[in-house]
């Protein structure tokens, strides 16, 4: 299985995400289509180059097709899985969702308009998540996230980056020291050529992805944002001033630098915030969690949280017990009171990790400069 939780393809596998991909494929002269999954396609217009090639083991999602062509490919070979109805989303997408989609128009319209507030009240309608349309909905929709953060570590965006894990408590305010120290991390690490990758919500999450995307910003500018976000403290009581707040320092700073978040519609109450640049948005928190957690292959800093992040804070420690020596990677905690006093982990974290391969790589630290330089060495 891969990081990301989806199935590896086989080396006959060709996942075809894009028309300008299938067309690429059609100019170098391939005739059959045996292995290629193609994802979303609109392939009206293409019968001719359809009719010619040899469809025999090719798997089609959620495509469209001239009048007939189903029926075509299907007597020959091809095995289709159709369009789901009264699903508000595309669980066949070949690609990660930006904030723009999951907030479409988020200037003019309300929070409960959007894409991302469609699909979670989709989700908790009553026996919705032991429906079997809508739980082979959301799996599905999960494999095609999963296969997405898998072309975008390969050769996407991401190729060859080292990234490390932010994880911290939802609650931290806007305009509090916590979402400021937060925030200043993720700026370092950004600086120092890491990629970050939080849970994709908000407090500590949005604020290590906001310090991510201004990292390209001057000093005074990134002093600016945060104090311009300060006005809208959380996302209760209106997630759409929230979202506003946010999206009106995206305006003033485009094209900020790139970082993940991977939060999930199982809380779907958290919304997501607006400064992960590529948002993995999954259905199964579980899968959500693990992913995580195995794509951070610089470390993890655990900023001052609660239950989740002491969840995550063992989990993490779970990989790191029983993983080989050099599968194991950094886990800092920020905060000497809050992990030794507030929620005690670091006693027990100290406790599993004494006589193991992670007794080297697990830190107690009380500022955010020095969680980059431990991640650092």
């Amino acid at each position: 299985m891969s990081p990301s939780g989806a199935l590896s393809p086989s080396p006959r596998t060709l996942e075809v995400g894009s028309l300008a991909h299938f067309d690429r494929l059609l100019a170098a002269g391939a005739m059959t289509m045996h292995g290629w999954h193609a994802q979303s396609l609109d392939l009206r217009g293409r019968s001719a180059d359809l009719d010619r090639m040899d469809p025999q083991g090719a798997i089609f999602l959620g495509c469209t097709f001239d009048e007939g062509m189903e029926d075509s490919l299907r007597s020959r070979g091809a095995l289709i899985f159709p369009k789901l109805q009264g699903v508000p989303f595309n669980p066949y997408r070949g690609r990660l969702y930006s904030a723009a989609e999951l907030y479409e128009d988020i200037g003019a319209t309300e929070y409960e308009s959007t894409l991302d507030a469609k699909v979670y009240h989709w989700s908790i309608l009553p026996g919705q998540r032991t429906s079997l349309d809508a739980t082979l909905a959301a799996a599905l929709h999960d494999h095609a996230i999963g296969d997405a953060l898998d072309d975008l570590l390969g050769n996407g965006d991401f190729a060859g980056h080292k990234i490390v894990g932010v994880m911290g408590g939802h609650a931290a305010q806007r305009g509090t020291r916590e979402f400021d120290d937060a925030a200043h991390l993720g700026r370092l690490l950004a600086l120092a050529g890491y990629t970050v990758a939080t849970g994709g919500g908000p407090g500590a999450m949005e604020a290590a992805n906001l310090g991510a995307y201004l990292s390209r910003m001057p000093d005074v500018d990134f002093t600016a944002a945060l104090l311009s976000l300060a006005a809208v403290p959380g996302f209760r009581p209106s997630v759409t001033a929230w979202a506003r707040a946010a999206a009106s320092v995206v305006g003033t700073y485009p094209n900020g630098a790139t970082s993940l978040g991977i939060p999930t519609w199982f809380y779907g109450h958290e919304p997501p915030n607006l400064f992960a640049t590529h948002i993995a948005k999954y259905f199964a928190n579980s899968m959500r969690e693990a992913i995580l957690l195995e794509l951070c292959s610089g470390g993890i800093v655990f900023l001052p949280g609660s239950a989740g992040t002491v969840q995550e804070i063992f989990q993490d420690a779970c990989e790191n017990f029983y993983g080989a020596p050099e599968t194991v990677t950094p886990m800092v905690l920020v905060g000497r009171d809050h992990w030794e006093r507030v929620y005690p982990a670091w006693p027990m974290l100290r406790s599993l990790a004494q006589g193991k391969a992670m007794e080297d790589r697990i830190f107690l630290v009380d500022t955010v400069e020095e969680a980059l330089a431990v991640v650092a060495r």
